[in-house]
C-alpha cells in the first residue's frame, strides 16, 4: 500500500508532510490550552474573565492568519518559498521558547507575537509548493492536498494530547516549552528534506523584465492605482479610529476593531488585484470566484474553530470527563478533529479520485455547500447539548464527539478542496499572495470564534443554546445559498474544477 502511495505522489510531498506535522503539533498544542491558560487563576495562569481572555485568544489565533498574508508577499517578492518557511519556522519555535518562560505578561505576549509572525511566513508557503509538485492539477492535487492535511491532523493529534496534558495535568510553561520541540523537529525535518526532493521549488522569484515602454508606463499606471486603494484603506481606518468605531483599549475593543481591519484589508486588497493587478477578464472572473470561497471559508472557520474556544469552554464546565476516578484533561476533546481526520481523510481523498474518473466529482462550490451545511448540523447538535447543560447537569460526551464528527467531514469537504481551489484559480504571479488571503479567511473566522465564546460568562448560561443555534442558522442558510448558484459559479471558473 504505502509503496502505491509514494510512486503516484512525489517524495517532495512526503517531506512537506512531515515539516507541517511538527509544525502544526507545536502550534495545535499550545491552541489546546492557551484560553484555558488565559482563564486560569488557581495553578499560575493569567486569571483573566470569559470576555477578556476569549477576545486575546481570538487575536492571536487570528493574527497568526492574517500575517500570512504579507508572509506570502515576501516570499513571491524576496525571499521565495522555501526560505519563507525555514525563517519563520526559527521564529516559532523561539516565540514557544520565550512562552517557556514564566516571567510575566509583556514576555507572554512577546512569545505569542513571535509564533504568529513566524506562522504568517510558513503557512501559505508552505502549501504553495504542495501546488507546485502538481501543475498538472485536477483531481491528483486534490488528493495531495488531503494527504497533505493528514500531516497537519497527526501534528495537531499528538499536539493537543502531549501538549495538553503537559499544560493541564503538571505546568502550563512546560506544555509551551513540548511546542518548541515540535518546531525544531518540523525545521530538521524541512532542512534535510528540501534540498533533496524540492530542488528547483519555492526558489527566490526572479524578477522579469519590462520590455517595453508601454509596459513600464502600464506597471507605472497599476502602481498609482495600487497605492491610491492602499491610501483609501489608511484613510477608511484612521476615520474608524477617530470617530470611535475601533476602540483600541481593551482587549474585546481591539479584538472588534481588528475584525474592521481584517475585512477592510481583505476588500481593498481584492479591489487592487482586480483593478491594479494587470489581470485579463477570465483572471477576473477567477478572481471573483476566490471571494465567494473566501466569504464561505470565513463563515465555515467562524464556527469550526470555536473547537477551541465555546466549545472548549462547554467541555470543561458543562461535559462529563470522569472516567473511573480519573478526569480526563478538558483540552483532549479537541482532539476529536484530528482523530477523525486521519480516519476519513484518505476516504474522501480516495472517493474524489473515484468520481472523478467516472466524470462524477462533485464540483468545488458544492463541495463548499456541502462543508457549511454539515457545519451547521454539528451545531444543531450542540443546541440540544446546551438545553440540557443549562439545567446544571454535566452532559454526555457524544454530544461534543458528534459534533466534531460532522465539522470534520465538513472540514474535509471544504478545507483540503479550498487549498488546491486556490493554488489552481490564482493568477500565477499572484499565487503565495491569495494563498495568504485563503489563511486570512481562517484568521476572520478564529477572530469572530474568539469573541463568540466570550458571551459564554458562567453567569449567562442559559444563552448557550440560542448562540449555537445563530451558527446552526448561519451555516446552513450559507450552505444552501451556495448550493443554490453553484452552476454560475462553476462557469466562471472556467473548466477548472
Amino acid at each position: 500500500m504505502a509503496s502505491t502511495v509514494t510512486q503516484k505522489h512525489p517524495r517532495g510531498l512526503y517531506v512537506l508532510f512531515f515539516a507541517e506535522m511538527w509544525e502544526r503539533f507545536s502550534y495545535y498544542g499550545m491552541r489546546a490550552i492557551l484560553l484555558l491558560f488565559l482563564l486560569d487563576n488557581i495553578k499560575g495562569g493569567m486569571g483573566l474573565d470569559a470576555a477578556e481572555g476569549a477576545a486575546i485568544y481570538g487575536l492571536y489565533t487570528a493574527s497568526v492568519y492574517l500575517l500570512s498574508l504579507p508572509g506570502g508577499w515576501l516570499a513571491d517578492n524576496i525571499l521565495g518559498q522555501k526560505k519563507a518557511i525555514w525563517y519563520g519556522g526559527i521564529v516559532i519555535m523561539l516565540g514557544h521558547i520565550v512562552l517557556a518562560i514564566p516571567a510575566g505578561e509583556a514576555i507572554f505576549y512577546l512569545g505569542l507575537g513571535l509564533v504568529a509572525i513566524g506562522t504568517g511566513l510558513l503557512k501559505p508557503n508552505i502549501s504553495s509548493i504542495v501546488g507546485e509538485l502538481y501543475p498538472e492539477g485536477g483531481a491528483r492535487r486534490d488528493a495531495a492536498f488531503s494527504i497533505f492535511y493528514m500531516g497537519i491532523n497527526l501534528g495537531s493529534f499528538l499536539g493537543i494530547t502531549v501538549v495538553g496534558y503537559l499544560g493541564q495535568k503538571i505546568d502550563w510553561h512546560l506544555g509551551f516549552g513540548a511546542a518548541a520541540v515540535g518546531m525544531f523537529l518540523g525545521l530538521l525535518v524541512f532542512r534535510y528534506g528540501s534540498s533533496r526532493y524540492l530542488k528547483g521549488l519555492g526558489e527566490v522569484p526572479e524578477k522579469a523584465p519590462q520590455d517595453t515602454t508601454a509596459a513600464v508606463d502600464g506597471s507605472t499606471k497599476e502602481r498609482t492605482i495600487g497605492y491610491g486603494i492602499i491610501g483609501l484603506m489608511v484613510a477608511f481606518l484612521a476615520i474608524l479610529q477617530m470617530t470611535g468605531a475601533i476602540d483600541l483599549t481593551t482587549a474585546q475593543g481591539l479584538a472588534q476593531g481588528a475584525g474592521v481591519i481584517i475585512v477592510s484589508v481583505s476588500f481593498f486588497y481584492f479591489m487592487y488585484i482586480l483593478i491594479a493587478g494587470g489581470l485579463t477578464l477570465e483572471e477576473k472572473k477567477r478572481v471573483g470566484v476566490l471571494i465567494i470561497f473566501f466569504l464561505a471559508a470565513a463563515l465555515f472557520w467562524s464556527g469550526f474553530e470555536q473547537a477551541g474556544s465555546s466549545l472548549q469552554i462547554f467541555a470543561d464546565r458543562h461535559t462529563e470527563r470522569t472516567i473511573g476516578t480519573w478526569l480526563m484533561p478538558s483540552s483532549w476533546f479537541q482532539n476529536f478533529n484530528p482523530f477523525f481526520i486521519l480516519i476519513f481523510a484518505p476516504v474522501l481523498a480516495s472517493l474524489w479520485v473515484y468520481l472523478a474518473n467516472r466524470n462524477q466529482n462533485p464540483s468545488t462550490p458544492v463541495k463548499f455547500s456541502i462543508g457549511l451545511i454539515l457545519l451547521g448540523l454539528g451545531f444543531g447538535i450542540m443546541v440540544l447539548a446546551a438545553q440540557s447543560a443549562v439545567t446544571g447537569e454535566l452532559v454526555s460526551p457524544l454530544f461534543l464527539a458528534s459534533t466534531y464528527l460532522l465539522h470534520t467531514l465538513g472540514e474535509l469537504c471544504l478545507s483540503p478542496v479550498g487549498l488546491s481551489t486556490y493554488t489552481k484559480l490564482a493568477p500565477k504571479r499572484y499565487v503565495s499572495q491569495l494563498m495568504g488571503i485563503w489563511f486570512v479567511a481562517t484568521s476572520l473566522g478564529n477572530l469572530i470564534a474568539g469573541l463568540f465564546a466570550g458571551n459564554f460568562d458562567e453567569e449567562n448560561v442559559q444563552q448557550m443554546p440560542s448562540l449555537f443555534n445563530q451558527v446552526f442558522l448561519f451555516a446552513t442558510g450559507f450552505g444552501l445559498l451556495l448550493l443554490l448558484f453553484y452552476k454560475p459559479i462553476r462557469k466562471w471558473m472556467g473548466g477548472i474544477q
